[in-house]
């Protein structure tokens, strides 16, 4: 039987304790534990712990004072299977890696359980559920803590990094892909599909997000200001936020339809072996960009919209 690992932190300084207990925790595969040596009682740890890392993370009391506190932490298995897709990505951006790796749309389709997905994709959802558990290690997304956003700061975000992302990226992805259709289209006739494709896309996408950033989002601000100031806001003439949002989430399911046949037709954007390096680069493009638009649906179909939704509904009983 291994030895318990025993970390006692006050030998750590105080400002960086939680992290290094999180660092730590963070490494441990599901199943494996330490313990954590104090002179207090590390309850406050707990409750942190918890907000972080959900079901996941096991405590139990090994010794518990007058002088010393012992606790058993261990990353168990978080039951992810019974809660939607969109619950778990919202919950922690991180996720969204796992279900793009597996194909798992958690954007458009994200309102699904994740056993029933992964029983329609014939996946072990054992499997999905120890990466999901494991994900935490991944520190990357600036987007993390959405959840937590005031409504105009999440639109700001949306409009500053995913549509100011989209904008740049369009000319130089268009552009390579009408070249490598034009030069590559004989042999290969699915570059001319996909090139076709990606105009409809870009066209979508850049009247879709004029018809956010000019009427959505400063309807969605103004609620939000509202219910700062104890006021009702004033309705806009779309009626209820409802009829722009669904338009909205429409509009993402058709690029987000569109942009799964260019994934297929690319066979998952990989080129020949054959390819120049315009073609390597169309297809290193259209990756990020599906991979970015992904998220940015994520965060208005399974974030913003909802609690839009919410937030006019509690302005009109004012």
């Amino acid at each position: 039987m291994d030895t318990l690992e025993i970390i006692d932190v006050t030998t750590i300084a105080r400002s960086s304790r939680h992290e290094t207990i999180f660092r730590h925790f963070e490494l441990l595969n599901p199943g494996e534990s330490f313990a954590i040596s104090n002179d207090h009682d590390p309850a406050p740890l707990q409750a942190e712990m918890r907000s972080r890392y959900g079901n996941s993370v096991g405590w139990e009391y090994m010794e518990n004072g007058p002088a010393v506190w012992i606790v058993k932490l261990t990353k168990t298995a978080d039951d992810y299977s019974h809660k939607t897709i969109a619950e778990i990505v919202t919950k922690d951006i991180r996720t969204a890696k796992i279900f793009r790796k597996y194909g798992i749309d958690f954007c458009c389709g994200g309102k699904k359980p994740v056993a029933e997905v992964c029983a329609q994709k014939n996946i072990d959802v054992n499997t999905i559920m120890a990466e999901l558990v494991t994900s935490g290690t991944d520190r990357d997304g600036g987007s993390a803590n959405a959840d937590k956003w005031e409504l105009d700061f999440l639109t700001g975000y949306i409009v500053n990094f995913h549509h100011s992302y989209v904008k740049e990226s369009i000319p130089t992805i268009r552009l390579w892909a009408e070249k490598v259709a034009k030069v590559h289209g004989d042999h290969n006739p699915e570059t001319i599909r996909i090139a076709h494709l990606f105009i409809e896309i870009a066209d979508e996408l850049t009247a879709h997000m004029f018809k956010e950033e000019n009427v959505l989002f400063p309807y969605i601000v103004d609620l939000v200001n509202a219910r700062k100031n104890g006021q009702p806001a004033v309705m806009r003439g779309f009626g209820t936020v409802v009829n722009p949002i669904r338009m909205m989430e429409h509009e993402h399911e058709t690029v987000g339809n569109w942009f799964k046949e260019i994934e297929t037709l690319s066979a998952n954007f990989t080129p020949p072996e054959y390819a120049c390096n315009t073609f390597r680069a169309l297809y290193s493009a259209l990756k990020e960009f599906e991979d970015d638009l992904f998220l940015h649906i994520h965060l208005e179909n399974n974030i913003l919209f909802p609690k839009a939704i919410a937030l006019e509904s509690e302005s009109q009983t004012r």
